[in-house]
């Protein structure tokens, strides 16, 4: 998303929690647009402030802003750690929202002003093993209709773009568990995914859905559900079945008559 802005002529503030890879992202858009940027923890309510500062002081006022951070855990709810919860809701939910209100006095000044609030089509509806990430991309989009009803009259659109697969390091990056086997899919380009969120924001679209894999999933968690639960059940058997077939037999314990 940052390229693609600097791409087409924005002046940009990126940020995230590597200094390294910032720097890279910058001297890449160098090619287009000189690119500021600022490490730190989305999640730290001083760096949010921090980051808002930095854009209004250094660019001269707020146009757009883009929530992009999130992260996942896998696992059945009751056997994940606690605090995963927690951290899922932070990342994926509390610290979006709360970016955007630093940002709105900055924005109801802005210039054709927009928010995009990346979510998922797990926030559509969930798939097991997702119970904390799909929870919370499910309120962000509750966020983000609320919202666009609220700041319609301050000229702030807002934008969901509800994601399906895409490549990124998402399933390297668990904040707990593993990627289940049958919760595959062909990862869209994210140079493609960015290009259709702009595309919807240019045209003030509620929603974006990109690719084939995303509108199939959305087409079905508004018609037919059920196919999807059916679906995710067949796949958590068949992971407990290879997981029981691997698991090494218990030792034969004799009983008291043998000798």
């Amino acid at each position: 998303m940052a390229l693609e802005l600097a791409r087409r002529g924005c002046r940009v503030v990126a940020t995230a929690r590597r200094q390294e890879r910032l720097a890279e992202l910058a001297t890449t858009a160098d090619e287009y647009e000189p690119m500021l940027h600022e490490a730190g923890d989305i999640c730290d309510p001083g760096f949010r402030r921090h980051l808002v500062e930095v854009a209004v002081t250094r660019l001269g006022g707020l146009d757009l802003v883009v929530a992009a951070a999130g992260g996942g855990g896998i696992g059945r709810f009751r056997d994940v750690d606690p605090r995963l919860l927690d951290r899922i809701l932070d990342l994926n939910l509390v610290a979006p929202a709360e970016l955007v209100r630093e940002a709105l006095p900055h924005l109801a000044n802005g210039r054709d002003p927009a928010v995009v609030l990346i979510g998922s089509i797990l926030g559509l509806h969930p798939l097991p093993l997702h119970a904390a990430y799909a929870a919370a991309k499910s309120g962000l989009h509750s966020l983000a209709a609320c919202l666009r009803v609220e700041l319609a009259a301050e000229g702030i659109d807002v934008t969901m773009a509800s994601l399906g697969p895409v490549e990124s390091e998402f399933w390297e990056s668990l904040l707990e568990g593993t990627r289940p086997g049958w919760s595959r899919g062909r990862g869209m380009p994210p140079e493609r995914a960015a290009e259709a969120i702009l595309w919807g924001v240019a045209r003030r679209r509620a929603e974006i859905v990109p690719g084939w894999q995303a509108k199939g999933y959305a087409f079905l968690a508004r018609y037919a559900p059920g196919m999807i639960d059916r679906w995710a059940a067949r796949g958590l058997r068949r992971d407990s079945m290879a997981t029981a077939a691997t698991e090494p037999a218990a030792p034969h314990r004799p009983s008291g008559d043998e000798p």
